[in-house]
């Protein structure tokens, strides 16, 4: 299903650029191109499609991280692009690792980066460049001596955030379900975390998973 593509950037080249593309590259993933050239605008746009991608240079709207988030939880369903000069590293990592879709994009990525991020987007999943996923993967390890999961309890996890279910676990383990629940119940109590998502998060951090290798 064509989704509309809302183009949040208060940069005429670049909104005349990222449209042509849309409509000459990427005509069979999007219905409509709208623009908006403020936050006040994009809200106004999600509102009438709360469902569209949303590529946004929050620099130039003068955005904070606060007031960004707040935007994204009110329309969960809208993927959105962060397309900007420059990426912060430290929001970028509280952004990828929060529970939200965020697209990561800069204005420097090839025109195939682009295109793959655009698609991506359209089908509700996660993407980050290569320049992206080495900040991350750079800045996310931490040493195995301060996690307090067990060897079996990290192979676990590793697997939970790479998506396989509980019974693809226990099958490729050539264990019980009822093992691989008490496992997954272990990992929670020790990461002090209530979900699967929660746990996956920190998988990422603490380099656990490639942000690549999930990404993919």
């Amino acid at each position: 299903m064509k989704r509309t593509l809302i183009l949040a950037d208060n940069q005429d080249i670049t909104r005349r650029g990222m449209q042509a593309l849309a409509v000459t590259e990427c005509a069979s993933l999007f219905s409509t191109v709208t623009e908006a050239d403020s936050r006040s605008e994009l809200t106004r746009a999600l509102l009438a499609d709360p469902e569209a991608v949303a590529v946004i240079d929050y620099t130039l709207f003068d955005c904070t991280e606060s007031q960004l988030t707040a935007l994204k939880e009110r329309f969960p369903r809208a993927p959105f692009i962060l397309f900007c000069d420059s990426l912060n590293q430290e929001l970028t990592r509280r952004l990828v690792f929060s529970q939200a879709l965020f697209c990561m994009l800069p204005k420097d990525s090839s025109l195939k980066e682009i295109r793959e991020c655009l698609t991506e987007a359209t089908e509700g999943r996660p993407y980050l460049t290569g320049k992206v996923a080495a900040w991350l993967k750079q800045s996310g390890k931490t040493t195995d001596a301060v996690s307090p999961l067990t060897t079996t309890e990290k192979e676990i996890l590793r697997a939970m955030a790479l998506g396989k279910s509980t019974k693809d676990i226990a099958s490729e383990r050539f264990l019980s379900i009822y093992t691989v629940m008490t496992h997954r119940k272990n990992i929670f109590r020790k990461l002090g975390v209530n979900n699967a998502h929660e746990a996956i998060r920190h998988a990422l951090r603490s380099g656990l998973v490639d942000v690549v290798e999930y990404y993919i």
